[in-house]
């Protein structure tokens, strides 16, 4: 039995920069959509254009995209004629293969809101749709809070919906606005829209105020919706949209769904999902979720020992989907809740082939436990284990020695008389037995630190020029004033890939720089640098 077709439609460029703390550039958004387009997205939303210089400048360009590129915006405002609308003017003259137009469907806010009649909102609706229409756009329409608005007046929020399709609405899509809607209140008032418009002509917006939005989404496509709207990794204002990187593979990979629909994502550019998830954290400075469904570093690790071995024997029944299917990857994590199982799945995976009885596991295995009992954590930690292992069962060069660091924070008066806060390190090297010193400036101390050991390392510079830290936490283990604080960074290299190294110490400098220099030396072992 063929298929049906369900349509993908992002919106991250649009409300996911209502995020707090996101702001997309013009350059931001062309790198994003092309990144959608090459997973294989059926819609992109652009913008809002003429609300602000970004999205005007946007929808002024040309782009090379196979994606149907959209605008966003207003029906014509109550009491205007469409040609006489600046901002309906704004989106047919953009530069878009179709356009979104938001309208009022809940008989309240037509009231309030718009101060306008239930009527004239009607014909709000089919004006705008009209006019799109005519100038040769693909149309698509969100019925704003429909779903609040069906609850108060059902016949009402069903003649928006029926306004916009029956004036020639590619798509009429129902927004749950506020995020408040159920799955089975989704499902049962979709499944009363597909009644008078057929369903491969409705959508589902689904806001993530409840936790409910994925599963929102996917009532509706249950209930007879043929289009999803969502965003990247859940932007979106409040509490976020529909996750469209959980919703994707949930599509494509799981029973119902795949057995009864296509999307337009291929098996291969699936596999790129995660890869997409955390290059749009690394655009906007943010810490990807490690507990993201499908693409997080935890989505697919296990830390006790009984279950890594049932894993390593029958990955199939206790993993819900093959991790590689989404660009991630199985992680068996080595701590002291582990055993030998999760040691030596862990060496497997970084190359290291040791005899499961050789006697220098069990020193490892204890040597982790032991470090971890003072406060390491090593199941967050890849690159440090890496060492820790490579030291106990081969050999990492002794590539340089740190004879000394100094660390200094001072405040003082800049050149514009403003007072500013300074950090600076030095660090004392040996490499090849030249003493090399090295001092840099930071916005903090373990900055400065960062700074000055990677200033100059003599002969293994190279090595580490497009080393860059990219994440650090740090966690105080125990209250008092002699707490002992754990460090964890993230590092990344020219090549994108990342490692976590672990410091702990009761001070916090030390445990910082313990942590900065599993980094150095992780980068100068894996790039294949010799003593």
């Amino acid at each position: 039995m063929a298929r049906e077709r369900l349509y993908l439609f992002d919106t991250t460029l649009r409300d996911g920069a209502q995020t707090n703390g996101v702001d997309f550039t013009l350059d931001d958004k062309l790198v994003v959509a092309k990144m959608l387009d090459d997973l294989g997205i059926d819609y992109v939303e652009g913008g809002y254009p003429g609300a602000n210089p970004t999205d005007t400048d946007l929808f002024a360009q040309d782009r090379d995209l196979n994606t149907t590129f959209t605008a966003f915006g207003m029906t014509r405002r109550p009491g205007r004629s469409v040609s006489n609308d600046p901002g309906v003017a704004a989106l047919l003259d953009a530069k878009a293969d179709a356009i979104c137009f938001v309208a009022k469907s809940w008989d309240y806010h037509v009231r309030v809101a718009l101060e306008t009649t239930p009527e004239e909102n009607l014909a709000s609706i089919r004006d705008s749709v009209t006019a799109a229409k005519t100038k040769g756009r693909e149309v698509l329409v969100d019925c704003e809070h429909f779903f609040d608005g069906y609850k108060a007046n059902p016949d009402y929020a069903l003649s928006c919906a029926k306004a916009a399709y029956e004036s020639g609405a590619r798509w009429v899509v129902l927004c749950d606005t506020n995020g408040g809607t159920l799955p089975h209140e989704i499902e049962e008032i979709v499944g009363a829209v597909t009644t008078v418009i057929p369903g491969d002509h409705v959508g589902i917006h689904a806001h993530n105020d409840t936790e409910q939005a994925v599963a929102n989404s996917l009532a509706a496509v249950r209930a007879g919706a043929r289009q999803i709207q969502g965003t990247l990794n859940g932007l979106g204002e409040r509490c976020g949209n529909a996750n469209l990187v959980s919703i994707i593979p949930t599509l494509k990979l799981k029973g119902e769904f795949n057995s009864r629909f296509e999307i337009s994502v291929s098996d291969d550019q699936l596999k790129a999902l995660a890869a997409a998830s955390r290059k749009l954290d690394d655009m906007l400075n943010r810490a990807p979720n490690r507990h993201a469904p499908y693409v997080g570093d935890s989505a697919f690790a296990t830390k006790a020992g009984i279950h890594a071995s049932a894993i390593l024997k029958d990955p199939v029944t206790y993993e819900h989907v093959a991790p590689e299917a989404v660009g991630n990857r199985r992680r068996v994590l080595v701590s002291d809740q582990g055993g030998r199982s999760n040691v030596m799945s862990e060496l497997e995976r970084i190359g290291m082939s040791v005899d499961k009885n050789d006697p220098r596991i069990a020193r490892l295995l204890e040597e982790v436990k032991e470090r971890e009992a003072l406060g390491y954590a090593y199941e967050g930690a890849d690159a440090s284990f890496e060492l820790l292992a490579r030291r106990i069962l081969g050999k990492v060069p002794d590539y340089f020695d740190v004879e000394q660091f100094d660390v200094n924070v001072e405040q003082r008066y800049n050149a514009l008389g403003k007072r500013v806060t300074v950090a600076m390190a030095v660090v004392k090297v040996k490499v090849d037995g030249q003493t090399l010193i090295s001092a840099g400036e930071g916005n903090g101390p373990v900055n400065a630190l960062d700074v000055a050991l990677r200033k100059d390392l003599g002969k293994y510079q190279k090595f580490i020029d497009g080393l860059k830290l990219t994440d650090y936490r740090v966690r105080i283990l125990n209250a008092g004033t002699e707490a002992v604080t754990r460090v964890l960074i993230e590092s990344e290299d020219e090549e994108g890939e990342r490692w976590t190294t672990v410091g702990v110490s009761p001070n916090v400098i030390e445990s910082s720089f313990q942590a900065l220099m599993d980094s150095v030396v992780f980068k100068l072992v894996k790039s294949g640098a010799t003593a």
